[in-house]
């Protein structure tokens, strides 16, 4: 799966658990792509918790939009909610300390 491969990478992971019913996940889907652009050295991935039901189930995820951030296979952080701010904040943090 994207999750497999992405904690094969050094890099680190950030995984947009999403809906497509998810209203404020619409809104923040941009945002997410903005990031993704900023920041090239960071693996952004969509996982979509209604077609990979077992997956957000793995993390945790009960909300969305829920944000992990993962690194060599260990969540590092999360964020809950459509919270653009703290989004960006912690993207910064975790992908510039590559």
């Amino acid at each position: 799966s994207k999750i497999d491969c992405a904690n094969s990478t050094k890099n680190t992971v950030v995984v947009d658990f999403t809906a497509s019913w998810c209203g404020p996940c619409r809104i923040m889907a941009p945002v997410f792509a903005d990031l993704a652009k900023k920041f090239p050295n960071a693996v952004f991935l969509k996982v979509d918790v209604d077609e990979l039901k077992p997956i957000a189930e793995q993390f945790s995820v009960e909300a969305m939009p829920t944000f992990l951030f993962i690194k060599e296979g260990d969540v590092k952080d999360r964020v809950v909610g459509a919270i653009k701010e703290e989004l960006t904040t912690k993207v910064g943090l975790h992908a510039a300390a590559q």
